[in-house]
């Protein structure tokens, strides 16, 4: 299958979206696959299969609008809590994701990285992302990242202890840490802060993902199931966007009088 190309101004006009008004880097929680399935009387791994459905749409939706990066959030350190059955079979859909979707990755010259604990991850799932990260090395197109075994504040956790290991050996100063030297031992490292970030199935909370890197980001939640998520759920979500005010702490009518600044 070839790539679709990227949308016109024209097409994107009618999907009620501006180019100069899209998010450029989007970071997803996928959440409700589980709830999906017990509600239609099926095995929570169910959810999840459908759910793959979603992000193979929702990836290429995005390459389409030219997006930068798009983030996704499949599996948290903290998921190993579950059911052994249960993490078996993600485990098994997540090696599979990466054996079936690594064509259709290159097709679209996508860009791939995996961030999280991936040396805790089964061999084969680690040669997997291996194989994947390697034949998408040479692509241009849209980032796409996926968190795997990933989890915030172990994340800052182990930053710091790399920071700290820095200092005790003199190559660095703990006077001259910045954010930006806090940012660089991340592991999203190199990559943009996400503009928004999505999360499905009403939950209101952040679930230890990507703390640092949304300080500024926007937020939007839908009570829409992950597995039924799709392109016109997220041209919802980037129209919101579109519409909201970010100062980052600023103003942006300097005409406003101090005890309107908010964040």
């Amino acid at each position: 299958m070839a790539p679709e190309p990227a949308y016109t101004d024209e097409q994107l006009d009618a999907f009620g979206l501006a180019r100069e008004q899209l998010a450029q880097h989007i970071a997803v929680i996928m959440d409700g696959n589980g709830r999906w399935a017990q509600q239609r009387g099926l095995p929570r791994v169910e959810g999840h299969r459908r759910g793959v459905q979603s992000v193979r749409s929702i990836v290429e939706e995005c390459s389409r609008l030219g997006l930068q990066q798009l983030t996704l959030y499949c599996f948290s350190s903290e998921n190993w809590k579950r059911p052994k059955l249960e993490l078996s079979l993600l485990m098994k859909l997540l090696r599979h994701y990466l054996v079936e979707e690594r064509r259709l990755i290159c097709e679209q010259g996508l860009q791939f990285r995996v961030i999280g604990k991936i040396d805790e991850l089964d061999p084969a799932i680690q040669r997997e992302i291996e194989l994947t990260e390697e034949a998408a090395s040479t692509n241009d197109g849209m980032m796409l990242c996926l968190a795997v075994n990933y989890g915030a504040r172990m994340e800052i956790t182990e930053a710091v202890q790399q920071i700290a290991r820095q200092v005790q050996r003199g190559e660095l100063s703990a006077d001259t840490i910045t954010e930006q030297t806090v940012a660089s031992h991340l592991m999203t490292s190199g990559m943009p802060d996400p503009d928004l970030l999505i999360r499905t199935a009403g939950e209101m909370r952040i679930s230890n993902y990507l703390l640092w890197q949304i300080s500024y980001s926007e937020l939007w939640v839908t009570d829409t199931y992950w597995p039924d998520f799709r392109e016109p759920n997220l041209h919802e979500a980037l129209k919101d966007f579109a519409a909201r005010d970010r100062r980052f702490g600023g103003l942006h009518n300097t005409s406003e009088g101090p005890s309107s600044a908010s964040a």
